[in-house]
């Protein structure tokens, strides 16, 4: 594998007898690896690894790092993941020495400041979030779905009703969100939309019955629209004895304007890593924290903290489902998000004012040309179309060549050749006049000159076909 990774730097940089280190001699005994190592495993030719000197390795990698896409080095307009800018100084708490080398069994007399954070965070969430119950436990957003049906089915089970067989899903829903109602052995049910892109509540009347043992639903949802009845889909939930659940996903839209629980909310998870602060591109790390009502609270995993004069202890909640991670969770992502939260204070506000303004403008922007499915303002996020002939995924690949991560696409399904473009609060409307700028000459292009790009990145593009259908994993 090694050989291979390095083969274009042996074949450009490499020369024989060029080296950039020197190992130091044995300081133990030379041992006949034939007497050690059974034979297959012992080489009988040299490595074909490069002969280079340490520029040239550091070139070499610095050089593929460029190639990756990251914040860090440009606008990442990636709808429905909110890819905001993280804040240097979250990770430079996560690096102080007291938190980054505690072991997670040590006694809790060393762990005080650990723990702090974790009881004050908690407070954070629920008061951002209206609910009185927090576990920091689960390690990301689908984790925290997973958490927060394990803990509804737990409810229904230990108030002895066995008939609660399915949540509703709605059509704008997150992939993860059906997913986890299987994995939790409920049938999942889709419900439809109206036309402003809402829950058709109709349709959730006539589909709640006695079975129902909770909704999914993301708001504002992944049309980027709020979900403008939702206090009347609580009160058909719960006169039906149901549980009303949020995917907190997108709540980079509600913070300081929206607390879920106005809404009656029973349940929901936020995304820690993208609400608030934490780098969380590939696969990682993450944490799906979730708030409850006090009906649900007993049921949260093990273990939460609370406060008991000046000393702070990990409680087992009374009826808990267990635990749904090593230890405490992801205590560096936990340490981010307070750090985040502590920094903004009562101007948390602020994130979810200029993430709306953003995107509302440019929707503003590239309405006329690209097509708008729903009409008035969205959150944080805005859907539009491709003009009529053109296909997003050729916009999208344009993007490449203009310097832009291209935004999400085909997604939601519910819109045709959909564009997902979330902008978020942290870039200036210098950047967001460049990226439109982009949109519109690429929405004045001839469909037979974007086929074939991106022309100018180091990768062209794939065949997508094939690529899905004889995927290489490995090398």
């Amino acid at each position: 594998m090694l050989e291979k990774t390095l083969g274009s730097l042996i074949r450009d940089k490499g020369r024989e007898g060029r080296r950039g280190y020197t190992l130091p001699g044995f300081d133990v005994e030379k041992t006949d690896l034939e007497k050690v190592l059974p034979q297959k495993s012992i080489r009988k030719e040299k490595p074909g690894l490069p002969e280079v000197d340490e520029p040239a390795v550091i070139r070499h990698y610095t050089n593929l790092s460029r190639k990756n896409w990251g914040i860090d080095t440009n606008f990442y307009p990636l709808g429905s993941c909110t890819m905001k800018h993280n804040p240097r100084a979250n990770e430079a708490a996560a690096a102080v020495p007291g938190f980054s080398g505690l072991h997670p069994l040590q006694p809790e007399k060393e762990a005080r400041g650990a723990l702090r954070v974790m009881y004050e965070l908690q407070g954070f969430l629920s008061e951002i979030s209206g609910l009185p119950a927090v576990s920091l436990q689960p390690m990301a957003g689908a984790q925290g779905e997973l958490t927060s049906i394990l803990m509804v089915k737990k409810y229904f089970e230990d108030a002895g009703d066995e008939g609660r067989t399915t949540v509703l899903v709605p059509a704008t829903a997150h992939g993860t969100n059906p997913a986890t109602a299987s994995m939790a052995d409920f049938k999942s049910v889709e419900v439809g939309l109206d036309e402003h892109g809402c829950v058709d509540v109709d349709e959730l009347r006539e589909k709640v019955d006695e079975t129902t043992a909770a909704l999914m639903i993301t708001n504002p949802n992944t049309c980027g629209v709020y979900e403008r009845n939702i206090a009347e889909i609580a009160e058909v939930l719960h006169e039906n004895g149901a549980f009303l659940y949020m995917d907190g996903a997108n709540m980079n839209a509600n913070l300081g304007r929206m607390r879920p629980a106005d809404a009656a909310v029973d349940i929901m998870h936020f995304n820690l890593h993208k609400t608030f602060s934490t780098p969380h591109g590939g696969g990682g790390p993450g944490c799906g924290a979730i708030a409850c009502s006090a009906a649900l609270a007993p049921f949260r995993p093990d273990p939460t903290v609370e406060k008991d004069g000046d000393a702070f202890h990990l409680v087992r909640p009374a009826k808990s489902i267990g635990r749904m991670s090593t230890f405490h969770g992801n205590f560096g992502v936990i340490l981010k998000a307070w750090n985040y939260i502590k920094m903004h204070g009562p101007e948390l506000r602020d994130v979810t004012e200029m993430a709306v303004l953003n995107a509302n403008y440019v929707r503003a922007r590239l309405k006329g040309v690209y097509r708008v499915p729903y009409e008035g303002p969205c959150k944080h996020e805005v859907v539009v179309q491709p003009p009529k002939g053109m296909k997003a995924l050729d916009i999208a690949k344009g993007l490449i060549d203009h310097g832009y991560h291209p935004p999400t696409i085909y997604f939601p399904l519910v819109v045709k050749e959909a564009m997902l473009i979330e902008p978020t609060e942290t870039e200036s409307k210098e950047t967001l006049d460049d990226f439109v700028g982009a949109m519109l000459e690429l929405a004045e292009s001839a469909t037979e000159d974007l086929e074939e790009a991106p022309i100018h990145a180091p990768t062209r593009r794939l065949d997508e076909t094939r690529a899905a259908r004889q995927l290489k994993a490995r090398w």
